[in-house]
């Protein structure tokens, strides 16, 4: 079993990065693996809605998103993290994850069905809840579990030593990387056991304005 964490922020080793990494560590002791995948710094254009996605398997502009898609499918787990900017998670986020689950979707994968998720938040002084409700948006469209804590999935400070200094923060992403590896653990118990998953109708799309 491993996660994929997802570090939305554009600093590779930031407060973002200080609470995926606390998770990473507490999936490990647990007996899972888990990785951090950081896209921050890179140029992600937002969609466009061409729907070319739905025609080529995958999406039209050939860049991070296509490769992180590809490199998902193996993962059973995923946690995305940014920053907050403005009062809500950061741009460049939500226009990698609009991309990444539209194009994986409507090309055909459905990579992330009935796999669990979690949202994180780092912010120097307010703004996690809007960004925790904007990033768990994504998992609920998907079919996605979401695992959560004792406490929202946020951590504050300004950079990763005052984040370091979050005592409640980090151990809510301690207590968030337990509840995922025991989630992944009941997951893979049940699939041996025979217990298949839920089958999925997807066939009526209703226009409100006709």
């Amino acid at each position: 079993m491993k996660v994929l964490l997802v570090n939305g922020s554009p600093h590779k080793k930031g407060a973002t990065y200080i609470a995926l990494d606390k998770i990473r560590k507490t999936l490990v002791q647990n007996g899972v693996d888990g990785e951090i995948y950081h896209i921050g710094n890179k140029d992600i254009h937002g969609c466009i809605a061409c729907h070319g996605c739905s025609r080529k398997g995958h999406c039209v502009f050939d860049d991070e998103v296509n490769s992180f898609v590809k490199k998902a499918e193996s993962f059973d787990g995923y946690v995305f993290g940014g920053p907050v900017y403005y009062g809500s998670i950061n741009p460049t986020l939500t226009n990698f994850m609009t991309r990444v689950f539209y194009s994986s979707f409507f090309g055909g994968k459905r990579i992330f069905r009935l796999k669990p998720a979690a949202a994180v938040a780092s912010a120097r002084r307010t703004g996690t809840m809007t960004s925790l409700d904007t990033l768990n948006r994504f998992f609920t469209w998907g079919e996605m579990p979401i695992i959560s804590s004792t406490y929202w999935n946020e951590i504050y400070g300004n950079n990763a030593k005052e984040a370091l200094e979050d005592k409640e923060g980090l151990q809510t992403m301690e207590n968030l990387g337990q509840n995922m590896a025991w989630f992944l653990k009941i997951k893979e118990l049940s699939i041996k056991e025979g217990i298949e998953l839920p089958i999925s109708k997807r066939v009526e799309h209703t226009n409100f304005i006709r």
